[in-house]
């Protein structure tokens, strides 16, 4: 009886690995931030007091939400790092989550500034980076390098 072998992990994996830890790390940094208010990294992200306190004010729902979809997205690099196939469905989780919170974000009545230039388009980079992440890792798990 023939075993199969795993496919050789290919230097491309790492490549993504490597960048995506990191770019979602960044989104880590960011809710922790968020969330403990601190006041300097507001003011360091060009936010007011009314964009500052919408924020506070965001629904438990939402945030957590929001945690899903940092949190899942950090988890996911570190699977795709140690070549786990539960790196696919993990990122869709947390395009789920991210999905859900960045509604909420463009549809809830929120400060002007909060729906024009950077508010708006970093939500659709990090969409299209977890779909790409999410495709990536299920592209790799098909070729059978992830187990």
């Amino acid at each position: 009886m023939a075993t199969m072998q795993p496919a050789r992990t290919p230097w491309h994996l790492w490549a993504v690995g490597i960048v995506s830890l990191p770019w979602n790390a960044y989104g880590g940094y960011d809710y922790v931030m968020s969330e403990t208010g601190n006041q300097a990294y507001f003011q360091a992200n060009g936010m007011g007091a009314e964009e500052i306190a919408w924020v506070a004010a965001l629904p438990t729902w939402s945030v957590a939400c929001w945690a899903i979809g940092v949190w899942g997205s950090v988890l996911g690099s570190l699977l795709l790092l140690l070549r786990s196939r539960f790196a696919a469905p993990v990122f869709l989780v947390s395009l789920v989550g991210a999905v859900i919170s960045f509604a909420y974000q463009f549809t809830a009545d929120a400060p002007a500034a909060m729906h024009a230039g950077l508010a708006v388009i970093a939500p659709i980079v990090i969409l299209v980076a977890i779909v790409a992440q999410w495709y990536y890792a299920r592209r790799m798990a098909a070729a059978g390098v992830l187990r």
